[in-house]
């Protein structure tokens, strides 16, 4: 389905022998998506989607699409979930940015860890894992093996649902940082989240440890989820077979990232049609779908979301391909992200077209387009999405020439 035509899929039926298949979960997703436009204001209100929410999403099958098929995942192609993220987030953003930070860390565990760390943390196949990299506490060897951490770990998108977290620590000796999973009964959620720009119901809570006692298997020093070595493969992509589980984090990462930039301009595009029919222009009044200004300002956003959703599905299929023939270089990978991070310039100039041309009467607190541009907004300020887009611009260069 197009990012322009919005809303015109049928449901699903619960019984459909399709419903679990890549084409039957992104028929759900798109089935959803007209059913969280009435929701935005009260996920912003609750500050993350509701548990009736979480538990479609569920039924859906999201949570298990990048989870291994050994563990009751269904271990779908990384398309496929870009695919379901992009129908929600047009629906709802904040609501697309939690299910994908929440749901997307599945792929990480699925690639990096032991087959005896992925069977227990692939206990319930419904994995949903914050993720945050930045050593934001204290990891303390104790002398049965175990470590204690003790830190407070802001933008946990995904916090409200989550089974573990994923973070890192400094060693309370030498300031090391050491990467470690903790279950859900060892963090507290804090109720510190809604108060940004946007993107104020994406369940970004942040979560506080505090001597939580995390077992040693669950302890790996020195590991790095975004800089792990897979030029010669994964734990996880020997154990299942699949080159899903071989490809960079990094790229993955800011793939994510323009999902949601593309998701978001989608939701205003669908705003911005809706105003084409409604509103009329200055002068003689007629609608604005007659207007050859507001014709060439639709026609103009309306490409560039759609050449973003290509720029975006090309390099997923091409991400695939590459950790399939262990062609995953650096300067590759860097290639991707530059791929990426156009794809987010071009959701950006799409929204700010829509942005400046809806008119001031519909950019009013609690209106559609007002709250997708502080969506957009916000999005566009992300650490990970200012860094990495000013680092692949000179990194991809420098790899390329090999200038050092």
């Amino acid at each position: 389905m197009s990012a322009i035509a919005i809303g015109k899929a049928s449901a699903v039926a619960e019984t459909s022998p399709q419903a679990f298949s890549e084409a039957g979960v992104i028929d759900r997703a798109r089935a959803i998506r007209p059913t969280l436009v009435p929701l935005q204001e009260e996920v912003e209100a609750r500050t993350f989607y509701s548990e009736e929410v979480h538990q479609q999403f569920k039924d859906a099958g999201f949570y298990r699409i990048l989870t291994p098929k050994k563990y009751g995942g269904l271990e779908f192609d990384i398309e496929t979930f870009f695919r379901v993220i992009l129908e929600i987030t047009a629906g709802c953003p904040s609501t697309g940015w939690m299910l994908c930070l929440g749901g997307s860390r599945a792929l990480n565990v699925g690639a990096l860890f032991e087959e005896d760390i992925q069977a227990e943390l692939f206990a319930d196949p419904d994995f949903i894992a914050p993720c945050v990299l930045k050593p934001s506490g204290t990891a303390t060897p104790l002398a049965d093996g175990d470590w204690e951490i003790s830190g407070v770990y802001p933008y946990c998108s995904g916090a409200p649902y989550s089974g573990y977290f994923i973070g890192r620590a400094a060693h309370a000796h030498d300031g090391s940082p050491v990467l470690f999973i903790a279950s859900a009964h060892k963090y507290t959620r804090l109720d510190d989240w809604g108060g940004q720009l946007g993107m104020k119901g994406t369940g970004s809570h942040s979560l506080k440890l505090e001597r939580a006692v995390i077992p040693g298997r669950l302890i790996f020093p020195g590991l790095d989820i975004m800089e792990a070595d897979i030029v010669d493969g994964t734990p996880g992509s020997r154990l299942h077979g699949n080159p899903i589980y071989a490809g960079g984090a990094k790229s993955f990462f800011i793939g994510e990232t323009a999902l949601i930039g593309i998701g978001i301009a989608m939701n205003a595009l669908d705003t911005y049609e809706a105003l084409m029919h409604k509103n009329v222009t200055f002068g003689p009044p007629a609608p604005r779908t007659h207007d050859p200004h507001f014709q060439a300002w639709y026609g103009t956003a309306a490409g560039k979301i759609l050449s973003a959703e290509a720029i975006v599905m090309t390099a997923a299929r091409q991400w695939t391909e590459a950790a399939r023939d262990g062609r995953f270089t650096d300067e590759f990978e860097m290639r991707l992200m530059a791929m990426f991070r156009e794809a987010n310039d071009l959701a950006w100039d799409a929204m700010e077209i829509m942005f400046r041309t809806a008119g001031t009467s519909n950019l009013a607190d609690g209106t559609r387009m007002q709250r997708a541009w502080r969506d957009m907004s916000t999005l566009r300020s992300h650490n990970g999405v200012v860094f990495f887009s000013e680092v692949t611009k000179g990194l991809l260069t420098r790899l390329h020439f090999g200038v050092a």
